[in-house]
């Protein structure tokens, strides 16, 4: 067993004081011990190491990825190393394909968080949001602090803000519709939390009601990235051909940058022809916590 190198952090009761939510101290814990992977995961780090960067027993470590993720740290390292991105991949252009095939075309059950969706007219894009009202709130979640977006009609934005990135994540998601008005409302944003992080409330009968705000192009991106399953990929350049524009990777590359409601719009499942993590708009630790729970949760790794 290789000694992962120790990354100099604050102790955990540091930086989470007593009263601090479970949910928001066991991804800092993820958080960590991810960063520990990427740097060592050639080293592939046992628990023991792991919770030793930590400052954490590994039954104590262990307790926390079960709690979090339903899989064991070891599950999770498999789910996140560069074999398993080029395994995402081994039926990439398959995928959407099929997703075609089965009648997800429209704006029907589109992946396992059965999402139904529409898009805004062209002209309020336009109009950068002018008329709309955006309600907003900030909440914990499985992978970080979320910042909601809600319209009457539905969810139109989630981003991600871990403490102090409040403000920036605010004006970045606010500045995609400059003329739209925003109002605080976390009691009406909250429920979509509720929905979209626990995988016992995606179900058929209650569709997640998502609206897309953007050009033609993007959502014709983002519309793809609904039919990745869960515990799958794609490339851009796959994207680029279902979209009948198979020059057009780097363009698809910016649009899925752009998407405005991450998580529940996969675009975190879209890596490199070479299974590269490549970008994430909320950071690579990010990405890769996303890609691993979703690896355990889809039994696309085994124990």
């Amino acid at each position: 067993m290789t000694q992962a190198a120790s990354i100099d952090l604050p102790a955990l009761e540091t930086a989470f004081p007593a009263g601090t939510d479970d949910v928001s101290r066991d991804y800092e814990v993820v958080r960590r011990t991810l960063q520990t992977i990427t740097e060592n995961w050639r080293e592939q780090p046992g628990l023991e190491d792991l919770a030793h960067d930590l400052g954490l027993q590994p039954i104590q470590l262990q307790r926390v990825f079960s709690r979090w993720a339903g899989i064991t740290p070891k599950q999770f390292l498999q789910a996140i190393t560069l074999d398993h991105a080029r395994a995402l991949l081994q039926d990439s252009a398959s995928v959407l394909d099929a997703s075609f095939e089965v009648g997800l075309s429209g704006p029907a059950r589109l992946h396992d968080l059965f999402v139904t969706h529409e898009a805004m007219t062209p002209g309020v894009y336009r109009a950068k949001g002018a008329g709309l009202t955006i309600s907003y709130g900030f909440h914990p979640s499985r992978f970080g602090q979320v910042l909601i977006m809600a319209t009457e009609m539905g969810l139109a934005g989630l981003a991600f803000a871990d403490s102090g990135e409040e403000a920036a994540a605010l004006e970045d998601m606010t500045s995609r519709w400059p003329k739209a008005e925003y109002v605080e409302d976390r009691e009406m944003t909250a429920p979509y939390v509720a929905r979209i992080f626990n995988r016992e409330e995606w179900s058929p009968d209650q569709p997640l009601k998502v609206v897309l705000i953007g050009t033609d192009f993007e959502i014709r991106v983002w519309e793809t990235l609904l039919r990745i399953p869960l515990g799958k990929a794609t490339t851009y350049s796959d994207i680029a051909e279902r979209i009948g524009k198979p020059t057009a990777a780097r363009a698809v590359g910016t649009a899925v940058g752009k998407n405005p409601i991450s998580f529940v719009v996969p675009c975190h499942r879209v890596i490199g022809r070479g299974g590269s993590l490549c970008g994430y708009h909320w950071g690579l630790t990010r990405k890769r916590a996303i890609l691993g729970w979703e690896a355990g949760v889809s039994g696309a790794i085994t124990p």
